[in-house]
Formats: C-alpha cells, sequence, structure tokens
C-alpha cells in the first residue's frame, strides 16, 4: 500500500542580518527616547499631604460588639428620595478591642455597618493623641485586609509559577516592574504636573520593552509584538488627548479625585484621565500583539511557501476574532468598575441621554472607545508587520516537500 506525508511543519529560517540590525536598531531608537521621556519628567519635590495632627497613628484591633443609636442626619448621603433631610437617622458604633491599648467605641459609616461589620471582625483606627484642651480620639479607618489579602496574592504566586513555571516567573517579574514604574514615576510626576501624555508614553514604553522580552525572549517575533505595542501605544495616545480634550473630561467624578485636588490646589486631573488610559491600554495591546505575531510565524511554519498576501490575510482571520473578543471584554471591565455609578444613577431615574452624559459614564465610555480604536488599528499594523518580515525570511531546506 502507497503511503504519503508531509513532513512536520518547521519555523521559517532565521531573518537576514541586515533586517535583524534595523530592528534591533528601532527597538534601540524606542527605548531611548523612552528613557529620555522618563528623564525629562522624573518628579522632584513631590507635594505630599499631612493629616494636621501631630503624632496621629494608624492603630488595629478586633471589633467585640456594635449597635445602633439615634442621632442627628447631618450628612448628604442620609437625605431621602425625596431629597429632604431627615430630623434623625439611625447611627452605628463599633466597640474595639485596641492592640496593647484596651477597648473603644467609634462611629463607624452606616455603609460600612451595612456591608457585613461584626464581631471578630480586624479594622484599623486612627488614633488621634491627647492635646490641650482636647482628649485622645480614636476615628473609624478601615478594615483591616493585610492576611486575607496576603493570602490571596501568596495563591496567585503559586498558580501562575506553578503553571507557567519559566514565563510565570517572568511575568511576575515583569507585574513587579510596571508596578514600580507607576509608584515612583508615573503617580510622583503627575502630582507634580508634568506632561500626561508624555508620562503615561514613556513609562508605558520603557516597561513592556523590558517585560516583554524578559517574557517571550530576544527574538524577532517579540520584536514585532513590541513594535505593533508602540503603534498601539501611540494611537491610543492620540486619541485619548481628542477624546478627552472633545469630552471636557476633568477627571473630578469621585471623591478621590476631588480630594486630591484640594490637597495639592494644582494638579490637573485631566492628565491623570490620559495616563490612567494609556496605562490600561497597555496590557490589552501587548496581548493582541502576541498572539498577532505568533498567528503569523505559525502559518508560515504550516505554510511555508505562503508570501505576504496570504500571511497577512491568514493571521487577520485571527485578528478579527481577537479583536472582537478583547473589545467586549474591555467594555465590560469598564462597566464592571463603573457599577456603583450606574446603581446611583438608577436610584435617580435619570433619561438615558443624561446618563450617558454623566462625566464617570463619559469616562469609561471614553476609555472604552479608545482602547476599541487602538486595538483595531494594532491588530492590521501587527499583522502586517510580521507578514512583512516573515515573507523575506528563507524557506528552510525540505520545507514543505511531500515525501511517499
Amino acid at each position: 500500500m502507497e503511503h504519503s506525508h508531509q513532513h512536520a511543519a518547521e519555523p521559517p529560517a532565521p531573518l537576514p542580518r541586515r533586517t535583524r540590525d534595523v530592528l534591533t536598531a528601532v527597538v534601540l531608537a524606542v527605548l531611548v527616547v523612552a528613557a529620555a521621556g522618563i528623564v525629562a519628567t522624573w518628579p522632584r519635590d513631590v507635594p505630599s499631604a499631612s493629616t494636621g495632627y501631630v503624632g496621629a497613628q494608624t492603630v488595629r484591633g478586633e471589633v467585640t460588639g456594635t449597635r445602633m443609636h439615634t442621632c442627628r442626619a447631618e450628612l448628604a448621603e442620609e437625605r431621602l428620595p425625596d431629597g429632604t433631610m431627615p430630623g434623625t437617622v439611625q447611627c452605628p458604633d463599633a466597640t474595639v478591642a485596641v492592640d496593647g491599648a484596651g477597648s473603644v467605641t467609634v462611629p463607624v459609616p452606616a455603609a460600612v455597618f451595612h456591608g457585613g461589620l461584626g464581631p471578630g471582625d480586624r479594622v484599623a483606627l486612627t488614633r488621634y493623641p491627647a492635646e490641650a484642651g482636647a482628649a485622645e480620639a480614636y476615628v473609624w479607618e478601615d478594615f483591616d485586609r493585610r492576611l486575607p489579602l496576603a493570602v490571596v496574592l501568596v495563591v496567585f504566586v503559586l498558580f501562575t509559577v506553578l503553571v507557567g513555571r519559566r514565563r510565570g516567573v517572568a511575568a511576575l517579574v515583569g507585574l513587579g516592574l510596571g508596578g514600580a514604574a507607576i509608584a515612583f514615576h508615573v503617580v510622583p510626576a503627575l502630582l507634580t504636573e508634568q506632561n500626561a501624555v508624555v508620562v503615561g508614553l514613556s513609562s508605558s514604553t520603557a516597561v513592556m520593552g523590558v517585560v516583554i522580552y524578559l517574557t517571550h525572549g530576544l527574538s524577532a517575533r517579540t520584536t514585532v509584538a513590541y513594535l505593533g505595542t508602540v503603534a498601539g501605544l501611540l494611537v491610543t495616545a492620540v486619541a485619548a488627548v481628542l477624546a478627552v480634550d472633545g469630552s471636557h473630561l476633568a477627571g473630578l467624578d469621585d471623591e478621590s479625585s476631588y480630594t486630591v485636588t484640594v490637597l495639592t490646589g494644582a494638579v490637573d486631573l485631566r492628565g491623570v484621565v490620559l495616563a490612567g488610559t494609556l496605562v490600561a491600554a497597555l496590557g490589552l495591546l501587548n496581548d493582541v500583539t502576541i498572539t498577532q505575531a505568533a498567528a503569523v510565524w505559525e502559518v508560515r511554519a504550516a505554510a511555508p511557501h505562503a508570501g505576504f498576501r496570504d500571511l497577512f490575510a491568514a493571521g487577520m482571520r485571527v485578528g478579527r476574532d481577537h479583536l472582537a473578543s478583547t473589545v467586549y471584554t474591555v467594555t465590560f471591565a469598564y462597566a464592571g468598575a463603573a457599577l456603583p455609578t450606574l446603581l446611583l444613577v438608577r436610584l435617580y431615574d435619570q433619561p438615558a441621554g443624561q446618563l450617558l452624559n454623566s462625566s464617570a459614564i463619559a469616562e469609561e465610555l471614553v476609555r472604552s472607545a479608545v482602547g476599541g480604536i487602538a486595538l483595531a488599528v494594532t491588530v492590521p499594523v501587527t499583522t502586517a508587520l510580521a507578514a512583512a518580515l516573515v515573507a523575506r525570511s528563507p524557506v528552510a531546506p525540505g520545507a514543505g516537500e511531500v515525501t511517499r
């Protein structure tokens, strides 16, 4: 009986030396520009806020009991649905056994109490020492989440390493580098009013230049993904500036943003929106570009004689599916983040037009739209770059031959 089979697919031969040299030069140029941006926007004299009380400190303890009592209504959130302010409301208190300092009773926010505060919960309080004419005081701060957070993080690290192995470790290192960049460059630079677009682009480009090679290795395929990611970041920056300016988004949609403005007196929260959009887009763009580069290389391995047009068409078939799933994934993620705002808006029964016009919802819509635009541009750009490079690589001897 006659049998026929095809040799197993082999990876394309290495790119020509000149092509590899050009890619290396381009990547180095991108990293140099990113480093220059970081140096130019490196924060100096970062402002800080003080509580105004010398010696105020955080203490921790365990809740031993809770109770409700009648008190005067004074807060805006205590208004009735019709807008009127009741004379009195039920206010919760918690008795806390402070570590090494006996028991104290502190008022707690109603939302915290109704959310499940009870005996045995570990909490954090702010202690204000006694001053002239004022006794020592304790104020509710938050739950003490250190132990559960540590457990979740340890489990996350273990699963990532067990499943991802070397690449899992590399991804965790990259995650740490990204966190360091945000903590030591992005946040302080925004507080000192550096250009938000330059801050976001330079940090994101530099971090991804380290992370992507650390995780996926030194190769032409990784370089294509990196350059595609950088192109996507540039598109994100342009689209974000146009959308944020056109929508007049000032970043004042929550209490934290307002507090930052009050404490610093100068921070442009529009810049925070821009930088946040760039940082949020980074992971999405990298996921797409890695997939597209890998798809083109795999197609060439299976069809060694495929040219640019066939490689691009096959890569885009993968890219369209990936793009569609990523776009609605991004939208749902932002919708989840905005859910508390949606609940509040629904309670006030606002019209749909007014709902979409609100700052909080408009900000999430802009992020989703900008992310979708960047992804829609990044997929064909990365696919075209990968196809052009792979098409230039020589066909390995004997690849695609049929033996009998």
